[in-house]
């Protein structure tokens, strides 16, 4: 990553406990990054943990429900309290129920809505003054669903794109203070949501095939790389920004 050097600053990462959340732990860990290790899943968190041993950055393992505004507020707060700084947010957490929109149960819209749209949202906002002190960066994921609609999944592209925009209504709004604001936009990836996946039942094939990438799916470990570079120095020309990583998807 061309010399970029997070040494002695500190990364929150959320989603931590597998896939993109934790390749993007690892490189920033690479980079020298003290990392606060966020998730649901306190097993995951463990193993991540575990993962980072060798690369000597410290740790702190803070397993939390993000739909829950509170948590995300305290999350920041445990980062802070641990490092004594904060240099970057990078909120990868998130999920997807695929449904038909006209019997969507109310619970998995509002969880979708909470973990995608609203963690981000609080996250963010709990850690803007500790990222203006340290002319730190957030870093959102967004999905190539931000710009296409995709049938079945109308809650998690509203979600996405209410992201990206978020993303840089913000950026405008602190684009004269020293913070980075951006997002990445990946196409479908192996990760644990792509290996659980299951087709809804009754679902359109043709509908589907119309989101799916011609060139197959993204590389986790490129999506890091470029959420690592965002959140780092050698991200330092970005700033409302959204890198789509998707293999032409949203192309055309």
């Amino acid at each position: 990553m061309g010399g970029a050097s997070m040494q002695g600053e500190a990364a929150l990462v959320t989603g931590a406990a597998s896939g993109l959340g934790r390749a993007t732990a690892v490189k920033l860990a690479a980079l020298g990054a003290n990392l606060a290790l966020v998730d649901v899943n306190a097993e995951g968190l463990a193993e991540t943990a575990a993962l980072l041993g060798p690369s000597g950055v410290e740790v702190l393992v803070y397993p939390a429900d993000l739909s829950q505004p509170a948590a995300c507020r305290a999350a920041v707060a445990a980062a802070v309290e641990r490092f004594g700084r904060l240099d970057a947010l990078c909120n990868v957490a998130g999920l997807i129920y695929l449904a038909n929109s006209h019997d969507m149960e109310e619970e998995l819209y509002r969880r979708t809505m909470a973990v995608n749209l609203d963690a981000p949202w609080f996250l963010s906002q709990a850690a803007i003054p500790h990222l203006l002190a340290t002319n730190g960066a957030i870093v959102n994921v967004a999905s190539s669903a931000a710009a296409i609609g995709e049938a079945y999944a109308a809650a998690y592209c509203a979600t996405k794109a209410g992201l990206v925009n978020m993303t840089k209504a913000m950026a405008m709004e602190y684009v004269k203070q020293p913070i980075r604001i951006n997002a990445v936009a990946p196409g479908g990836m192996v990760t644990n949501i792509a290996v659980n996946f299951r087709p809804l039942e009754g679902a359109d094939f043709d509908l589907i095939k119309r989101y799916s990438g011609l060139r197959g799916t993204v590389e986790v470990d490129d999506v890091a790389d470029m959420i690592a570079i965002l959140a780092s120095d050698a991200g330092r020309g970005f700033h409302g920004a959204c890198v789509a990583l998707d293999a032409g998807i949203t192309a055309g």
